[in-house]
């Protein structure tokens, strides 16, 4: 059993990384940090290979597939991904397209590839990182929103593709709210309500995904704020989101 995790040097897509290997699973770990990628593999028991990778360059993306194609992987995990805190204006034109670059393209040509794979064998798991930021528009993060909306529809399109066809494999979207990861220092804010460890999410995560669940919202607060987004009108979730958005400066 071999498991490919994607932003594995921290946070969630590290904790996933040591709970597969718990589970059985040899590893292939991708991120642009190889230190961060050694120190994780200097911690496991399985066979783990490092490869280091900027997903945020497209060509990296099917690089990084044709180097482990015949490995035979059983999950792909899209964990690479980031944020950028600012008004749409604001924000630095080119950052945000390598955000965008990496949040969504990254993640787009490596589930096509990897479920074109797992459809020939009819096997298979891959679970997409979105975000709870997927259910609102969100001024102040307002790329960063968008290109979590484009990573849960996506997949829940997909998802009924597969489930319509009789398929075996299974593609998952992960939203979880606030993480106690290094997302705050690289978007540059600050939470104002209660962070999940990445171990948890990690965890309830990969367990979500083995039950072949569509969506996956880790925490109570979260799925009762997944519930009330439905409720609401998107121009009242605007405000909302901004009102909040701003105490995070």
């Amino acid at each position: 059993m071999k498991a490919l995790v994607t932003g594995a040097s921290s946070g969630i897509g590290r904790d996933m990384a040591y709970l597969l290997d718990k589970l059985g699973y040899d590893l292939i770990l991708t991120a642009r940090r190889k230190d961060r990628l050694e120190e994780v593999k200097a911690k496991v028991k399985h066979s783990c290979k490092i490869i280091v990778c900027d997903l945020s360059v497209e060509q990296n993306c099917f690089d990084l597939y044709n180097r482990v194609k015949n490995e035979d992987i059983d999950i792909l995990i899209n964990c690479a991904g980031y944020g950028i805190f600012g008004e749409f204006l604001g924000t630095d034109l080119d950052k945000e397209l390598k955000m965008l670059n990496t949040n969504i393209y990254a993640l787009h040509i490596l589930t096509k590839l990897f479920l074109s794979d797992f459809m020939k064998k009819n096997k298979g798991y891959i679970l997409n990182v979105a975000s709870t930021a997927a259910f609102a528009p969100g001024p102040l993060l307002s790329s960063y929103y968008a290109s979590k909306s484009y990573v849960l529809r996506l997949t829940e399109a997909i998802w009924e593709e597969l489930k319509s066809a009789g398929s075996k494999v299974v593609v998952s979207a992960l939203c979880p709210g606030p993480v106690d990861t290094e997302f705050n220092d690289v978007a540059n804010v600050r939470f104002t309500v209660g962070s999940l460890t990445s171990e948890y999410v990690a965890s309830y995560a990969i367990k979500g995904l083995f039950k072949g669940k569509r969506i996956i919202v880790p925490g109570f607060k979260m799925k009762m704020a997944r519930f009330g987004s439905k409720l609401l009108p998107n121009k009242i979730l605007a405000k909302i989101t901004y009102n909040f958005q701003k105490k995070k400066i």
